[in-house]
């Protein structure tokens, strides 16, 4: 069974609806036990950085995050939680990649703030992304970023050079929507699932 972490992110719907697309057994659960006997987790997310963990501390979510040790899909905000701080309202993430996430200069006339719309995925080192070509696009929808770094297993450019994708251990997160990326983030989605 796939556990969606339920924490009021504003993409469950979504990720719902792409792995019924699927055929995926998941669940959308804020029940701790069923989240750590989960074969595998996805951690969605669309919103503010501060309110999220706010809500993943309140609810005893976020020490339960730390702790998985099946693999984990974090997605937009998801993704941007799993570092160790936000400039998003000065916010203390997860700290499970030691990364800090930044906000999209505005001082850019060519590029708008936020990155919204379809992007392309470069770098693409990952078995997630199996089956994909190095100039695939997917969906963006965000205001901050994760420099690229040793963790980096795709990146894209907006500005500068950001993670696309990042991975540590069994956690990987995506700034893009998978969920909303047509063809491409159905893979995405089948890679995690089979990996």
């Amino acid at each position: 069974m796939i556990a969606i972490i339920d924490y009021n992110a504003g993409n469950t719907c979504s990720v719902q609806n792409a792995l019924k697309r699927l055929g995926a057994e998941y669940e959308l659960t804020a029940d701790i036990a069923k989240i750590e006997s989960a074969e595998k987790v996805i951690f969605p997310g669309v919103g503010h950085a501060k309110a999220a963990m706010d809500i993943l501390n309140e609810k005893g979510l976020a020490q339960v995050i730390k702790g998985l040790k099946q693999p984990l899909l974090g997605v937009c905000l998801g993704m941007q939680l799993l570092c160790v701080k936000s400039e998003e309202a000065n916010t203390n993430c997860l700290g499970i990649i030691p990364l800090e996430v930044l906000r999209f200069s505005n001082d850019s006339k060519e590029y708008k703030v936020p990155h919204m719309g379809w992007n392309t995925l470069h770098d693409t080192d990952d078995v997630i992304f199996s089956g994909l070509n190095d100039s695939d696009h997917c969906y963006f929808v965000h205001s901050y970023y994760v420099p690229s770094s040793k963790y980096s297993i795709s990146t894209t450019n907006h500005i500068l050079d950001f993670s696309s994708a990042i991975k540590i251990n069994n956690f990987t997160g995506v700034q893009f929507h998978p969920e909303k990326s047509g063809k491409v983030g159905e893979q995405i989605i089948k890679n995690f699932l089979e990996s």
